[in-house]
């Protein structure tokens, strides 16, 4: 029954992507994670791309379905307290990466269905970055355990869902709006936050995951989470048939560009970024709605990486990557690998061991 479910869900995820371009929303782009909140960074004008300015009520539905599902099926648990800095920092690298690319791992899925070639050279990039992080995981990788906390914690995201989705509404002057650009291309405003409910609360309640699902393969052989990922991919692929949105190429791709290397490598950093905060982009959204903070404190790296990314000149464009983007992605590579080696216990104990041996010690 769990595998029908999560089928299920992955199949009405690919179809809401394809009905939201056919809504508005730009092409390949009906759902992404970093896509949206970089337009809700830009619309907060923490970043000054005029382009990409939108306070995208599908990220307000992915939220907010999670709480109401989570709470509902009284699984709203307020928690955090697991390394959220080293979390914050993360998300933002994770973040550089997939504007890099152009793109969350979800959009990379879109964009595959779509028969953008150069969506299906960043897969192995993520693969390999999620490769990556689970040679971590098994010599003991953990950014420490969450505790409990007190439930006011748990609405400050929802909350801050509910405040953007007021003043997508009342369109304050200190919100900005693309007019032209990715940005000015929107599905209207209530479906937009209807299929993102609906996204909310399949996620939430299936644990959908990119990067989960491919980890779960790697790691345990386990298939569930994937089968979500392979019924969303199928469906999307199906409705863009139909709709005929399929165009196979690497040339001409709608926000896409033709690096192949830096596809690679900007998918490569998300997928080992996702894997150290314990998900992918779409994940730790839907925890955020179930009252984690420190998939919280996620979401809000995500939307100052998305800042940092526009305001010096690090995310891609048609035209292609810019060398900020690629010095970037080098620097982002160092920090989660120095993350994930300082927070794995087998290369600590054998670490402290040599030091020992050589007449010194880390916990002395």
């Amino acid at each position: 029954m769990e595998k029908v479910k999560i089928i299920f869900a992955g199949a009405v995820v690919g179809l809401l992507g394809v009905l939201l371009v056919l809504l508005g929303n730009p092409a390949n782009m009906g759902i992404c994670l970093a896509c949206f909140l970089r337009d809700i960074s830009g619309g907060l004008g923490f970043h000054r791309a005029a382009v990409v300015q939108y306070l995208r009520p599908e990220i307000s539905g992915f939220i907010l379905g999670s709480f109401i599902s989570a709470f509902a099926a009284k699984e709203f648990k307020p928690r955090g307290g697991s390394s959220p800095a080293v979390r914050f920092f993360i998300a933002v690298f994770v973040m550089i990466g997939a504007l890099v690319f152009l793109g969350c791992p979800l959009r990379m899925l879109f964009r595959m269905s779509a028969g953008d070639l150069n969506a299906w050279i960043a897969l192995p990039g993520f693969i390999f970055g999620i490769y990556a992080g689970i040679f971590f995981l098994r010599r003991g990788y953990s950014l420490g355990k969450s505790s409990t906390q007190p439930k006011a914690n748990g609405f400050l995201l929802p909350l801050l869902a509910v405040i953007l989705l007021v003043f997508l509404l009342i369109k304050p002057t200190f919100i900005f709006f693309s007019q032209e650009g990715p940005g000015s291309m929107t599905a209207p405003a209530i479906l937009a936050l209807a299929a993102g409910l609906i996204v909310g609360i399949a996620a939430q309640r299936t644990r959908l995951c990119t990067a989960g699902g491919f980890r779960d393969i790697i790691l345990l052989k386990d298939f569930h989470l994937a089968s979500g990922i392979f019924s969303l991919f199928a469906a999307a692929f199906i409705a863009n048939l139909i709709f005929g949105k399929f165009n196979l190429s690497f040339m001409g791709q709608p926000i896409a560009h033709a690096d192949g290397l830096w596809n690679f490598l900007g998918m490569t950093l998300a997928g080992f970024g996702s894997i150290l905060l314990g998900g992918c982009p779409l994940r730790q959204t839907i925890l955020a709605g179930e009252g984690d903070s420190d998939a919280a404190i996620t979401v809000l790296g995500l939307i100052v990486g998305a800042a940092v990314a526009h305001n010096f000149g690090l995310a891609s464009s048609a035209a292609g990557v810019t060398m900020g983007g690629k010095a970037a992605v080098v620097i982002g590579f160092a920090f989660v690998l120095a993350t994930a080696i300082l927070n794995t216990s087998e290369i600590n104990s054998k670490l402290n061991s040599k030091l020992i041996k050589g007449g010194k010690n880390l916990n002395a």
